[in-house]
């Protein structure tokens, strides 16, 4: 049976919400979207809650329309501009020796229990990037394995309580209850992410309009999250300073002659600043000069972030440039020549059915991440906000009691009860004959799981030597 979810997307610069519904197979199918210009929000954090409800509202009303769709909960994303990351490790012990979902739940909420997260904090996701089991490290997945110990090293991903109410209140206020809360960076990497960039590490970049996003993606999950205020906004700042003309006029100059690598000597006639009449001549290599000083800068912050990761040397896939800043000409040539030695390539929202072509765009890769994030396109076990274990096995709560989690003794027995009568007959024999000319030590208790009871191993040799 279909799912329909809701997904917002609230930026700096615009809020998107798509309705769609996720099928039996986790197959996405977008049945409407609303956009909306953001208001009451300022480089990732509300700053007015009634102007960010109305936005929020306006979005959902035109996607519900569209969608003719009533839907009244939805999981939104939220700015990694007050998110912080620690890690922490739980370890456990297996009691039936075969590891379900319930050991894999008990060692990440240890890891959790066990991590400084300080008060003024909210979790919102625990994600695990290792698991060791006994003395093997680097296990993929461990459910079904046969072991007496389990250890989980996990990526705690918090926000300030303040930010995370203040969000609540606008989306409530927009008339929608809110099931999911998701990092704004890790929803965009889920986006834009294949499977081989996951297995040999990513670092994916989000350039907003306010603000831009830096995630890696290393192991299972990922490991680190960074946020600069900067964005495509700043550019249109710079350029109407510079230029001296409206922000309006400066956005359409970005938008029609931004290009990082070529500059031209072509003069522009621009409209200035509280003078309707006049009109100033300007450089193209000036518009090139703002903008390319810029970028550069706000790439080479985040070049610094990653090195002070100190996961560079995981990354093998490189980086995956996303986002609305991607679209000015020349972003992932520049991208390349800063992130030396390293693969830069722009990445597009994908997997999903029925995308409109408005948003096959890099601008709307956080609101699809959303999606794919309700159809189990999380992490493959995650502690979600809400404190509960996501996983993506098929592996139903009520089907749970069906499964035998370890082989205990009443297991054994329990198979030995549905041998064929013959067969049981056949072994009672044998073992009455062999009463006959040896004396039985197997009844005898054994010391421990390793060490067997002496007294058996001296009928063992017994039975060998004669």
């Amino acid at each position: 049976m279909s799912d329909t979810i809701l997904a917002i997307d609230i930026g700096s610069t615009k809020i998107c919400a798509i309705i769609a519904e996720i099928s039996d197979s986790n197959e996405v199918t977008i049945q409407g979207h609303g956009i909306t210009k953001s208001q009451g929000i300022k480089k990732g954090a509300i700053t007015n809650i009634e102007l960010a409800s109305k936005s929020i509202k306006k979005a959902i009303n035109d996607a519900k329309r569209i969608a003719g769709s009533n839907i009244n909960s939805a999981t939104v994303s939220i700015s990694n501009a007050y998110a912080k990351s620690l890690n922490s490790t739980g370890i456990v012990n297996i009691p039936h020796k075969d590891i379900s979902i319930k050991e894999i739940n008990r060692v990440m909420q240890t890891a959790l229990y066990n991590a400084n997260v300080p008060n003024e904090y909210e979790v919102v996701h625990v994600l695990p990037y290792n698991f060791r089991v006994d003395d093997q490290d680097f296990i993929e997945d461990p459910f079904g394995m046969n072991a007496s110990r389990m250890e989980a090293d996990v990526n705690i991903i918090m926000t300030q309580k303040s930010n995370l109410s203040n969000l609540k209140k606008a989306v409530r206020s927009a008339g929608v209850e809110i099931n999911g809360i998701v990092l704004s960076g890790y929803a965009s990497a889920i986006a834009t992410m294949d499977e081989d960039e996951k297995e040999l590490g990513v670092a994916v970049i989000d350039l907003g309009g306010q603000t831009s996003n830096l995630v890696v993606h290393t192991g299972n999950s990922i490991r680190y999250n960074d946020f600069l205020g900067v964005g495509s906004n700043h550019i249109t700042n710079d350029l109407s300073m510079a230029l001296h003309t409206p922000l309006q006029i400066a956005e359409n100059v970005k938008v029609r002659h931004g290009n990082l690598v070529e500059s031209s000597n072509e003069v522009i006639e621009l409209p200035i600043i509280g003078d309707e009449e006049n009109r100033n001549g300007i450089s193209l290599e000036v518009v090139h000069s703002v903008i390319f000083s810029r970028v550069e800068e706000a790439l080479m912050i985040l070049a610094k972030s990653l090195e002070k990761s100190a996961l560079k040397e995981q990354i093998g896939a490189g980086i995956i440039l996303t986002g609305g800043m991607t679209k000015l000409k020349g972003m992932r040539e520049l991208a390349q020549a800063i992130f030396s030695g390293m693969p830069v390539r722009v990445g597009y929202p994908e997997n999903v059915n029925g995308l409109f072509d408005e948003l096959k765009d890099p601008a709307f890769s956080t609101v699809v991440g959303l999606l794919l994030y309700k159809a189990s396109g999380h992490t493959q076990y995650e502690i979600d906000f809400q404190q509960e274990l996501l996983h993506s096995k098929n592996i139903h709560e009520e089907n749970l009691s069906d499964i035998k989690i370890g082989n205990t003794i009443s297991h054994v027995e329990e198979t030995s009860l549905t041998k064929s009568h013959k067969e049981v007959k056949k072994e009672k024999k044998q073992h009455d004959d062999f009463e006959d000319n040896v004396i039985s030590f197997d009844d005898l208790p054994d010391l421990g799981h390793d060490n067997k009871n002496p007294f058996k191993k001296l009928a063992n040799w017994a039975r060998q030597l004669f």
